[in-house]
């Protein structure tokens, strides 16, 4: 049965998940995640677009991106070929690292976006693994100090 397509949102600001297969950890070490970084920033680069949220859990990441040119398709794609190879590489294994394609929702106004910035920068209370303003793998510590990788003024 062929896929449906996306909805393309208006503002071109989506909430995007992508989560390890069968929930299994998609990061096994901090070195993971300074790659998974990296890569964003490369793919940033390449196709135009602006991260606002983020947030780096062992078995998932939350994107909230801005994508100037509606290529939010290439971008995902983009990310997730470099870091699978990456971490495929790595530990020496073969195979799907992600589950199904990447989730991905429209944001249409800013209420929605505000609400959604605070749900993914709670993620890591909310499962008990570091308080929120402790965790280094959000974007949550950019808001309280000018960063270049995260676009924070629509947020702010």
């Amino acid at each position: 049965m062929p896929r449906i397509a996306r909805d393309y949102s208006e503002l071109k600001v989506y909430h995007t998940i992508i989560r390890g297969i069968d929930k299994q950890d998609i990061f096994l070490s901090e070195k993971d995640k300074v790659k998974f970084i990296e890569i964003i920033k490369n793919t940033k680069e390449k196709y135009n677009y602006e991260v606002y949220v983020y947030c780096l859990m062992d078995n998932h990441v939350h994107l909230v991106i801005y994508d100037k040119n509606e290529d939010i398709s290439k971008i995902m794609q983009s990310i997730e070929i470099s870091y699978a190879g990456y971490f495929n590489r790595k530990y020496q294994r073969t195979g799907h690292l992600f589950q199904n394609r990447f989730f991905s929702k429209r944001v249409e106004d800013r209420e929605y976006l505000k609400n959604l910035c605070r749900y993914i920068h709670q993620n890591p209370l909310k499962v008990g693994i570091a308080k929120t303003e402790k965790y280094k793998w959000s974007s949550y510590n950019k808001y309280l100090k000018f960063n270049k990788f995260v676009d924070t003024r629509l947020i702010l």
